[in-house]
């Protein structure tokens, strides 16, 4: 017997309005792009592992304790968007591509519950990522393991077909007047501040454009939303790049935007990711994105050696993170419990 008081994951409830096909992309995508907004309104895109709620009703992502930029933008300001436009992974067959603009909800007054969720779904959902790792080692990665959860409430959701979005989205809306909860108060003091240095230039993270898989446009919609949508040819020029959208794409207009590409194998053992802040604007048939910056991104790739060692320099710089981070909000440091085994 184990250190675990979790209890096995509930069948989630499918929404009444929401089709088989949306559900089953929520349910078994292994990434998606969440985008949340900076306190100047850009947009910041990040792959992530989505989770549907146990209720059905929010399509869920997390983000580490001691790295909760993405949580304090959402509460910020919740309003969020969901791309899920990467099968790799998922075992679906020809899935379509799903927009999903909603309002996030923050929780993080429960440190040892959303601990124990994450360690329990992600182990289901990603068993290559921990697969022969001791028990004993896992358990020491609290650092990684405590989070906070982000509860996206749908408010608008589009999909097409296939990733060239060569026909136009179908779409459904939340019922008049839904709303999300309120996120759980701030903590107290100072945010943390970066961890890790961005590229001294967003030509270094350029240059993986053509190795990584998966690029996506984040512009921001006339509702003040940011848009996330897949790129189908992604072209370098002098000031940043030449994207081509399909036909069905929803317009965008001109301002600010971020441009994400990552990549990851079937068996999710690691990813990496490249971020470019800028502007994009209408350019013939195409969009124009005027790079300003790389982001710092969290990228694990190479073969296991290689993937140990970067996740343990990680680790070195984060652990001392998270004694302040529990104390910011009032509540001792998680413990990983790790489910009973099989």
């Amino acid at each position: 017997m184990d250190d675990s008081r979790s209890s096995p994951s509930p069948k989630p409830r499918k929404p009444s309005a929401w089709t088989n096909e949306l559900v089953e992309v929520f349910e078994r995508s292994v990434t998606a792009e969440y985008a949340s907004l900076t306190r100047d309104g850009r947009p910041v895109t990040v792959p992530t592992t989505p989770y549907l709620s146990a209720d059905g009703l929010t399509i869920d992502v997390s983000t580490g304790l001691t790295y909760p930029a993405k949580a304090e933008r959402a509460r910020r300001d919740p309003r969020v968007c969901l791309l899920f436009a990467d099968p790799v992974g998922s075992g679906l067959v020809d899935p379509p591509v799903v927009l999903v603009q909603g309002l996030a909800t923050v929780r993080d007054s429960d440190l040892q519950a959303n601990t124990d969720r994450y360690v329990r779904l992600s182990m289901e959902k990603l068993p290559d990522a921990t697969k022969g790792q001791p028990r004993f080692v896992l358990r020491r990665l609290a650092w990684y393991y405590a989070r906070i959860w982000i509860e996206v409430t749908p408010l608008h959701i589009r999909w097409w077909s296939r990733r060239s979005l060569d026909e136009p989205a179908r779409s459904w809306n939340a019922p008049e007047g839904t709303a999300a909860p309120l996120s759980d108060p701030a903590p107290s003091g100072m945010q943390p501040g970066a961890w890790l240095a961005p590229p001294s230039s967003w030509r270094v993270a350029a240059q993986e454009a053509d190795r990584l898989t998966t690029h996506d446009l984040t512009a921001i919609d006339a509702n003040g939303f940011p848009l996330c949508l897949p790129v189908q040819r992604t072209e370098l020029v002098e000031d940043g790049f030449r994207l081509i959208l399909g036909d069905g794409a929803p317009p965008i207009t001109a301002g600010p935007a971020c441009l994400t590409m990552h990549s990851h194998p079937e068996a999710f053992t690691g990813q990496e990711n490249r971020t470019i802040i800028g502007t994009v604007e209408p350019s013939g048939a195409g969009m124009r994105f005027r790079a300003e910056r790389a982001l710092a991104d969290w990228s694990l790739a190479g073969g296991r050696p290689r993937m140990a060692v970067s996740f343990l320099t990680k680790g070195r710089r984060l652990a001392p993170r998270l004694a302040m981070e529990a104390q910011r909000r009032f509540q001792a440091v998680p413990t990983v419990r790790l489910p009973d085994r099989p």
